[in-house]
């Protein structure tokens, strides 16, 4: 196997860590909570107690900029989940961290502050105040903020053009549809520009078109600001649209944690494969879950003699490739050589390895759909290198590797 290009990216930064989260619903929390310890399940803590245990020991990180979705049946814990991040309902134990400042351990203030100045929620039910108009909706965070009026509502104007309404701003939420009216709470929760923001199961109420359609918008909003985004879903296809990972929740617990991929590909025990059962995974798959890194890749370093044609040729007849491609130091890829454009570059005046480059610079971004990438795979001879959101290299696809994985999935 070729060696591997190794991904010098930064890890993400966690927004949100979570440990050891617990709630208990009841009066008598400290005898549940010490049941759980005991290793006593929440089956028998209710049974004995009448303690329902709604969260039960949950971990894990929310990276900087991701959506994050919770998902689960009925019951399986995840509004309750959400509502402990900004302690919407007070934890039993365990704690919250939000930029590096655990929310369970705020004072009264600072977390009223928190909730007015860095984190929205939006609900299912739109909540929008009937006799107010929609600016004045969008603007109602920053007057509880006690923003002048000017600025709060040019704020909220420019919000309102975000999410397409601002010829709407003067209309009362009696005149708008159900889609339009969720705009504008999604509208106030941005307009107080929060670096995190949670999403119970916000767009549910709408029907299939209506929901479609924010799930658009919100996507849009997120791809030019880079929100941490918290998002509570029981629709599987929404959680594999819009989620960069997915939470699965069973009676309390969190399962698995993964990207779409992660959890679809493996699995952590029947109750989430059982959960994705009769999924179209190839509907979801990208670029960057195919791309393999067994493409003989060559460095372009002028000044380096022994990365020249001859170095080049013997890299692909070892490995038994016909094509290769030119990464600059930066792992950029600066395009696709073949055999042949390599051998009509050697007994001529040329020193650089991208004057071989063939004339085509295909690259393929790790996110496009596995649809689009089958056109692309069909209309090249060559293997098409794929790229992350950086330009960086990540792998390859080639007609054997992509027939490989749609086989894989038809026999799943």
């Amino acid at each position: 196997m070729d060696d591997q290009i190794l991904n010098t990216s930064a890890a993400a930064e966690a927004k949100v860590v979570v440990k050891n989260l617990h709630k208990v619903f009841g009066n008598k929390p400290d005898v549940a909570m010490q049941m759980l310890y005991d290793g006593k399940g929440k089956d028998e803590v209710l049974r004995q107690t009448g303690q329902v245990v709604g969260v039960l020991d949950a971990s894990f990180e929310i990276n900087k900029g991701e959506i994050f979705v919770l998902m689960g049946l009925s019951g399986s814990g995840k509004s309750a989940l959400i509502r402990l991040l900004n302690r919407l309902i007070e934890p039993t134990a365990g704690s919250v961290i939000v930029d590096g400042e655990d929310v369970a351990k705020m004072s009264t203030e600072k977390l009223l502050n928190l909730r007015r100045k860095d984190m929205s929620m939006v609900f299912q039910s739109f909540a929008l105040l009937p006799h107010r108009t929609v600016v004045e909706n969008a603007a109602f965070g920053l007057e509880i903020a006690g923003v002048a009026v000017k600025e709060r509502e040019r704020r909220a104007m420019e919000v309102l053009e975000q999410v397409g309404l601002h010829t709407f701003a003067k209309h009362m939420p009696s005149q708008l549809s159900g889609g339009m009216q969720q705009r504008v709470g999604l509208a106030r929760a941005l307009t107080v520009n929060p670096s995190l923001m949670l999403m119970d199961e916000a767009f549910s109420a709408l029907d299939p078109l209506r929901r479609t359609e924010m799930q658009d918008v919100l996507m849009k909003l997120q791809q030019e600001q880079k929100r941490t985004i918290v998002f509570v879903s029981h629709d599987l296809d929404e959680a594999l649209r819009i989620g960069n990972r997915i939470c699965i929740m069973e009676g309390g617990r969190v399962v698995q944690v993964g990207t779409s991929d992660d959890i679809l590909q493996r699995p952590a025990d029947e109750y989430v494969k059982a959960f994705f059962n009769g999924v179209d995974t190839n509907k979801y798959l990208t670029a960057k879950d195919v791309a393999q890194k067994e493409q003989v890749t060559i460095f372009d370093r002028p000044d380096d003699p022994a990365n020249g044609f001859s170095a080049a040729l013997e890299r692909m007849r070892i490995y038994d490739r016909v094509y290769a491609f030119v990464l600059d130091e930066q792992h950029k890829v600066l395009g696709i050589v073949s055999a042949e454009s390599l051998m009509a570059c050697i007994d001529k005046p040329r020193k650089k390895l991208r004057d071989a480059l063939l004339p085509d610079k295909v690259t393929i971004s790790g996110n496009t759909p596995l649809n689009e990438v089958l056109k692309k795979v069909v209309e090249y001879p060559f293997p098409l290198p794929v790229v992350d959101d950086n330009g960086e290299y990540i792998g390859a696809i080639t007609k054997t590797v992509l027939l490989r994985k749609l086989c894989k999935e038809i026999k799943a």
